[in-house]
């Protein structure tokens, strides 16, 4: 670290990172650029020099009842050294499709306490709109020996206290689901509806698609979940089917100053036991 620049002690780019911004440190030793695409074939047709291809299906458990789950710390540990993570790792994610995957990526790592992370704003769609450059070259991680705990619980909720808070004034749900799955009237789980009081944004609400898929004006949303009842003092938690959809908007939330926690299980869960309470 330069000793020229002391705040280099903590994160060196912001966030949300815009691609002009990353465009400045692709030559970072400390980068690693990490791309999540939905369609496997988006890392090849190109990317951002230097990042690595990481497959979506290994931040979910996989299994069990819960397979959107997070995975346990033992396959995580594997996951982040075969990427090359280390303490000092900054990563920046991005993906295909306006910022779920590595959304739930950046959110995998605030749970294990890994902060030094940032979002490319729009991910590969704001970066050609903005005239990047592109490589089609196969990036290899180096790899690391990365010991993943939880040490950020924080970052999750659980369907129990979710339960136990629902009532609580200060508490708020923001459903990232569509409107169909919210009023129950689309879905595969065993029940179909909303949590009791969440309210409902759909994910691609909160997307400027006149603006290669970046985050909307802060403004705006803020205005638009504050007259919902999301407001930056509560304690909001985010879920969606599989928390993927609601990965982005649990970081749409951080950068916008808001107290958020990702719900895992999401309606994968919630919508397919037998104890949990849902309205329509």
């Amino acid at each position: 670290m330069s000793t020229e620049h002391p705040s280099s002690e903590s994160n060196f780019l912001p966030l949300i990172v815009e691609p002009e911004q990353l465009k400045s440190h692709l030559d970072s030793p400390e980068l690693l650029i990490i791309d999540v695409p939905v369609n496997p074939d988006s890392y090849r047709q190109g990317h951002v020099p230097g990042a690595v291809y990481l497959d979506f299906r290994y931040l979910m458990r996989g299994e069990g009842p819960v397979p959107n789950d997070v995975p346990s710390v033992e396959f995580l540990s594997q996951l982040f050294s075969a990427l090359g993570l280390t303490r000092d790792t900054h990563v920046v994610a991005y993906d295909d499709e306006g910022g779920g995957w590595a959304a739930r990526l950046l959110w995998t790592l605030e749970l294990i306490g890994h902060t030094r992370y940032s979002y490319l704003n729009g991910g590969i769609h704001a970066w050609r709109d903005a005239g990047m450059p592109e490589s089609t070259e196969q990036t290899l991680p180096s790899p690391s020996e990365y010991h993943a705990q939880v040490l950020n619980p924080q970052a999750l909720i659980t369907c129990d206290e979710i339960k136990a808070k629902l009532g609580d004034k200060q508490f708020a749900i923001w459903d990232a689901r569509s409107k169909g799955e919210y009023d129950g009237e689309k879905g595969n789980n065993k029940h179909l509806g909303h949590i009791p009081g969440a309210v409902n944004m759909d994910w691609l609400n909160a997307m400027d698609r006149t603006r290669a898929l970046r985050i909307r004006d802060y403004a705006e949303l803020i205005t638009e979940l504050g007259a919902m009842g999301l407001t930056p003092d509560m304690e909001v938690a985010t879920h969606c089917q599989s928390h993927h959809r609601s990965s982005f908007t649990w970081l749409v939330g951080k950068a916008l100053g808001f107290n958020i926690r990702g719900y895992a299980g999401s309606w994968g869960e919630w919508g397919n036991r037998d104890d949990t309470p849902i309205e329509k």
